[in-house]
């Protein structure tokens, strides 16, 4: 968030210096020891939501200028270098070739002009010119080169970022622990579910064959209901099966908090792989937190069983790298 321009403190005794304005505001409500943050456009949103939440301590607003969704974060760009450590080193000699190759035609095209010009030397000519192309070929494919190499880092810098974000979302455990994706690295195989609620409800079903096996495999579930509807999962009480219950609302457990961040960053990734806004989809993640896979549909639960190792036992260590290919 950038830096805030104004401060206002707002109780649930009512509201002071609430500025009637047309700009995006950034404010936190304090509820219960947890912060939650939302953006509003103009003073009768905040009274709205103030009128919701009446067991709220404070809230504390302030205009503020969202941050563009393009920006590179710092952590991104130390992410893209731990990850291709030599590219700055390639880029370097790309820059220091064309220059190079850049002064050498330079030289090469005045000495061509001279050459031209002077009936003398008419037998240099051919020679001259032969250097100078070799010198505009060097230039032009260091160039390509160096071209390729910087588009290539954009678009892994960008995809870093498009993960940053996504590591800052935040998820309920349970009704007092709020947490972000991003601590759940190295813990657990994260799963978003994102659709209809009856989408949801199926996909619900189709997993408890696999459910054991994918808690084994440190497979936790985010489902994101995109049409607004409650997700009301039925769990079998009956007391004989009373232990695979407790791994099945473990496995869905997890419930994305400040939907809108959540819409906002599925709507990009949809955009950015061509999926139409309405499609339900999966996204699958890695331990160390980076996507594995993605797709339309129903998530292949028995393809994670058979791909993913147990994050338990002998296994553990040795199989962590076998989460599959980072797309």
């Amino acid at each position: 968030m950038s830096t805030m321009t104004q401060l206002v403190i707002v109780t649930t005794h009512g509201c002071t210096n609430i500025p009637q304005t047309s700009k995006r505001l950034s404010f936190s409500f304090h509820i219960d020891g947890q912060k939650l943050t939302s953006v509003v456009t103009a003073r009768r949103d905040i009274i709205r939501i103030i009128n919701r939440r009446k067991s709220c301590l404070s809230v504390i607003c302030s205009t503020a200028k969202p941050s563009p969704s393009t920006e590179i974060s710092s952590s991104a760009r130390i992410r893209s270098e731990v990850l291709t450590p030599f590219r700055s080193v390639r880029m370097f000699f790309y820059i220091a070739f064309i220059a190079q190759a850049s002064l050498g035609g330079l030289i090469a095209t005045t000495q061509l002009i001279g050459a031209l010009a002077n009936p003398s030397r008419a037998d240099a000519v051919v020679d001259i010119a032969k250097g100078l192309g070799i010198d505009i070929g060097a230039a032009a494919l260091f160039a390509f080169l160096y071209y390729r190499e910087n588009k290539i880092k954009n678009a892994q810098m960008a995809k870093l970022s498009r993960e940053e974000n996504l590591s800052n979302l935040k998820l309920r455990v349970d009704e007092k622990k709020i947490i972000t994706v991003g601590e759940f690295r190295g813990l657990a195989r994260l799963v978003i579910l994102a659709g209809p609620s009856s989408f949801i409800n199926e996909a619900f079903k189709l997993s408890e064959t696999f459910t054991e096996q994918l808690i084994e495999r440190g497979v936790l579930v985010v489902p994101f209901s995109t049409d607004g509807n409650e997700l009301n999962f039925e769990f079998d009480e009956s007391e004989d099966l009373k232990q695979f219950t407790n791994k099945r609302r473990r496995l869905w457990q997890l419930i994305p908090v400040l939907t809108p961040d959540w819409s906002e960053w599925l709507d990009e990734q949809k955009k950015l792989a061509n999926v139409s806004p309405e499609s339900p989809v999966y996204l699958s993640l890695r331990l160390d937190g980076r996507v594995r896979g993605s797709g339309v549909g129903y998530p292949p639960w028995n393809a994670f069983v058979a791909q993913l190792p147990p994050v338990k036992g002998m296994w553990s260590g040795l199989l962590d790298g076998m989460d599959g290919r980072v797309l």
